[in-house]
């Protein structure tokens, strides 16, 4: 039972915190677009799960055994959120904004997206290593957590973008919640980095 709490709390850590996912909720959300928003949530959520089923049929041990495919997985995914990062500094600063076409879009743009996402990766083949299952079967507690977590966890970002868009129209708020999540995106990146 603590395996669970444990696999939880980090999967509930990796699902809260910025992330291109996150900007893309919280982006159409902040737009209004209800649909473009639960499209985003099931393409992450669907994704998710379909890079849970790729690793536990052996991706994972593939990345597992070969350390430099992990480290350029790593490497990759942490510099683009960095540049995302960066981007969103730079928004803040009066530069060119962020092109909307620099984050996926759609379900399948973002079930797609799931297997760049470095954050996806790290916390799949984390929870998969330190949970692992003799049958498919085994995996059951770990497919309810990796759609009832991130739902919700989106679900939260959706109501932020919701509770800041009317900020999000004023030029000075958006400079300082670009800031904020540019910020939180070079953190992550480097959280990421930490475990090479």
């Amino acid at each position: 039972m603590h395996d669970l709490f444990a696999a939880a709390g980090l999967l509930l850590a990796g699902a809260i915190t910025p992330g291109p996912n996150n900007l893309v909720v919280l982006r159409e959300a902040g737009r209004g677009d209800r649909q473009a928003t639960a499209g985003a949530i099931v393409g992450i959520v669907l994704g998710g799960l379909a890079l849970l089923a790729v690793v536990v049929a052996g991706a994972g041990t593939l990345l597992a055994t070969h350390a430099t495919l992990r480290a350029v997985l790593a490497v990759a995914g942490a510099g683009y959120m960095a540049w995302l990062g960066l981007r969103l500094l730079g928004n803040a600063r009066g530069m060119a904004p962020l092109p909307a076409d620099v984050l996926p879009t759609g379900v399948l743009g973002l079930f797609c997206f799931q297997f760049l996402n470095p954050k996806g990766w790290a916390m799949v083949l984390a929870l998969v290593a330190a949970r692992p299952a003799t049958g498919p079967a085994g995996y059951l507690p770990l497919v309810l957590l990796f759609t009832a977590i991130p739902l919700t966890c989106l679900l939260a970002w959706s109501l932020a973008g919701r509770v800041l868009a009317p900020h999000l129209a004023r030029a000075r708020s958006r400079r300082r919640i670009d800031s904020a999540m540019g910020a939180l995106l070079l953190a992550s990146a480097a959280l990421l980095l930490l475990d090479l």
